[in-house]
């Protein structure tokens, strides 16, 4: 320590300046009395055991020096503490305590040495993470003696440190007044980054967001035990002080509450049985939009979840289906048990966990196979977050993130490491050939980790494989506003840092669908829709050849009047709304017409559907034809005249194949066809017909005893399509 001498010149040399000293603070006084509205424990010092906590931590996060630049040295072993504390509330104090001294780890330093403490005492290396952590408190405390209980257990390194300061308590106050003098600064705080200011700020005034277990309560029983507890229902939160709390603009299952309640909060039934759940808004925001993704026997894939409150918001929002949700990269077999019984008490009933990183885990993997949504969370800078401590904890991220929102800003290398990370893992997702959707979402502001990894993936993807590729698709939320929200043209979602929400990236990628069968698709839904034949039908599943073998059913026995009526209507009721669509795709199916005949039928099938097992035969019924070319006849012959064993026809009464002698279309100048009795023939001709829909044509006229039909123009002649 100091002789008296110097203390006696110093005290001169400081009279003046050591009297404003009280009102001076390394951080400023209303941010701090903003974002410590409960501090009792900030104003009066923390418990021994915190202390120690928040120099472990400062240990393995502080910002390492090149050795010409060391001030003060620090050791490599952890403080030994009696009992590693579970107190969640504990914990939270001792990482916001080493995260602020982490920001003011330059200044505190000069401090020290400004102080003479460290050139004038002998002090381990070990102690010195704790005398940091232990000045930032006694500073912001404006050097008042800190507040012993009597029933809380001491730490002889902690009672070492404080006496230390105490004893050097005018030094150190006149070496942070001489650094806010240094530095032209109304406060310490001024001096700190920009960036970080503006983090500090945001922090102060978030809000915070609970989501609701509907497998335990109805959003109204939760709405009616919070009125009864005091609390109202509002709009909007910000700026109020009472007991309020609002229903979120995106997730209608997520409540608001301002950040000041969240002690009284913490202490009423809804949150101590699971009912309410205090998490992030992106983390709601991702498992919403992959519920959006999801039919109802669709398994999910989750990766890099970080709080195991994603995984039971994601089980309790498809409670209804008969999905599984798979969670990969639970190495450790200790926490099995106890994430089972948290999932228990959550009322989780179908999630599993894999202890295989995603990385390892095939693609083929056979538990995977009806796994249709991937879920992707990948670790990044996170700098989108305003409360990074927060963050940290209920997402059991790395505490190094700290030191990047220290600095403000995270380097190139480690962003560079980061994004190779999040693109790989991308593109892993990406090869799982079931999957129909992945969903990506981190809590960054850099556009390397967000947009360029996901346009890199989807510009390098694999080709090679059979299936359809990906395509960015714009993400789908339960109460999504494009008014309220940023919804870019290029379909990413964000959502910038505020003083309402932390930052967002969302990004949905799903497969593109052959034009072709999306068509199809449509085309059999509203058909059979309209029909009443959805029931029993499989639509995923129709070859080429059963289509044709459709095609050839269309001319057998007619039906009544009645039934043919009926049919009409419905016809005519799907017409109305598909010519402009047919008109349009007439020049395309044209063209086709020349191609090879593979080529030919799978055109054809594009927008063929399936049928019930008793076919339409009225000769009334118009048949749909899809080439307008009556060329080459011969050849359209050929594609139907070789059924194949697989073909699975419904057969309604013993026919004979009777085959019709062989005439060219239009070669005789009335146009009339060769009659054959349809009671003996099955298999339609497709080459020499000239079948005109009856919406086209003259009134229809049977086919025997009645004048033959008068030639029309070819432009109205197509290729017969069957009807439902």
């Amino acid at each position: 320590m100091l002789n008296s001498t110097n203390e006696l010149q110093f005290s001169s040399e400081n009279t003046e300046e050591i009297s404003k000293l009280a009102s001076l603070a390394l951080s400023d006084d209303a941010t701090s009395s903003e974002k410590n509205s409960p501090g009792l424990l900030e104003k009066t010092g923390y418990p021994d055991s915190v202390y120690v906590m928040a120099a472990n931590i400062f240990q393995g996060i502080r910002i390492e020096k090149s050795p010409e630049k060391v001030l003060i040295k620090y050791g490599n072993e952890p403080l030994r503490s009696s009992s590693e504390s579970e107190d969640e509330s504990l914990q939270r104090l001792s990482y916001e305590l080493a995260f602020s001294a982490l920001k003011y780890q330059d200044i505190l330093e000069t401090i020290l040495i400004d102080s003479y403490i460290f050139p004038s005492t002998t002090i381990p290396d070990h102690l010195s993470s704790l005398i940091i952590v232990m000045l930032y408190d006694f500073q912001d405390r404006k050097f008042q003696a800190r507040f012993l209980s009597d029933n809380e257990e001491s730490v002889a390194e902690v009672q070492e440190v404080e006496n230390l300061l105490n004893s050097f308590k005018t030094k150190l106050a006149a070496a942070l007044a001489r650094c806010r003098i240094k530095h032209d600064a109304l406060s310490i705080y001024n001096i700190l980054p920009e960036t970080v200011r503006n983090q500090e700020l945001r922090a102060s005034t978030l809000p915070l967001y609970a989501w609701i277990n509907t497998c335990k309560i109805s959003p109204e029983e939760v709405f009616h035990s919070l009125k009864k507890k005091g609390y109202n229902k509002v709009k909007s939160v910000l700026h109020i002080d009472d007991k309020i709390f609002a229903v979120d603009q995106h997730c209608y299952d997520v409540l608001i509450f301002p950040s000041h309640l969240k002690n009284d909060l913490l202490n009423i039934d809804l949150f101590k049985d699971y009912k309410l759940i205090f998490q992030d808004k992106s983390r709601s925001l991702a498992v919403h939009s992959v519920k959006a993704l999801l039919n109802m026997d669709d398994d999910i894939l989750m990766v890099n979840t970080g709080s195991w409150y994603t995984v039971a918001h994601m089980s309790i929002l498809t409670n209804n289906n008969t999905s599984k949700i798979f969670v990969c990269g639970v190495q450790s077999q200790a926490k099995h048990p106890d994430l089972k019984n948290l999932f228990t008490k959550m009322g989780c009933k179908n999630i599993e966990i894999l202890h295989e990183t995603f990385l390892n885990i095939e693609s083929k993997d056979i538990r995977l196979q009806k796994v249709k949504v991937i879920l992707l969370l990948p670790r990044c800078s996170g700098l989108g977050v305003s409360n990074p401590v927060e963050f940290i904890l209920n997402e059991h991220e790395d505490t190094g993130l700290l030191k990047d929102f220290s600095q403000g800003g995270t380097s190139e290398d480690k962003l560079h490491v980061l994004a190779q990370q999040q693109y790989e893992q991308l593109t892993h997702a990406m090869k799982f050939t079931k999957a129909q959707a992945v969903v990506y979402c981190t809590c960054s502001v850099y556009p390397e980790e967000n947009e360029a990894v996901v346009k890199k993936a989807l510009e390098f993807q694999d080709h090679g494989i059979k299936v359809q590729p990906y395509r960015l698709s714009p993400p789908v939320l339960p109460l999504c506003s494009l008014k309220e929200i940023h919804l870019s043209t290029d379909k990413f979602f964000r959502m910038e840092p505020s003083e309402i929400t932390n930052g967002c990236f969302l990004s949905v990628l799903t497969r593109e669908r052959d034009p072709s069968e999306t068509v199809s698709v449509k085309d059999v839904l509203a058909r059979a829709a309209a029909k009443g034949l959805l029931d029993g039908i499989e639509l995923g599943k129709s070859s080429k050849r059963e289509k044709k073998k459709k095609k050839s059913k269309t001319s057998l026995p007619k039906a009544s009047t009645t039934d043919s009526n009926g049919i009409q209507m419905k016809i005519a009721e799907f017409l109305s709304r598909e010519t402009d669509a047919k008109a349009n795709r007439l020049e395309t199916s044209t063209t086709k017409t020349s191609a090879p005949p593979k080529n030919t039928i799978q055109v054809a099938c594009s927008s063929q559907v399936r049928k019930p097992s008793k076919p339409v035969t009225n000769p009334l019924v118009p048949t749909f034809m899809k080439n307008t070319s009556p060329s080459r006849p011969h050849q359209r012959q050929a594609n139907f005249v070789r059924p194949r064993p697989e073909d699975r026809m419904v057969v309604l009464k013993p026919v004979e194949i009777v085959l019709p002698p062989v005439m060219l279309p239009f070669s005789n100048p009335q146009g009339i066809r060769p009659q054959i009795p349809t009671q003996n023939f099955y298999y339609r001709w497709v080459g020499p017909k000239t079948v005109v829909p009856s919406y086209l044509s003259t009134p229809s006229v049977s086919r025997k005893g009645e004048k033959p039909k008068e030639n029309l123009p070819s432009s109205l002649l197509r290729r017969p399509r069957p009807w439902l």
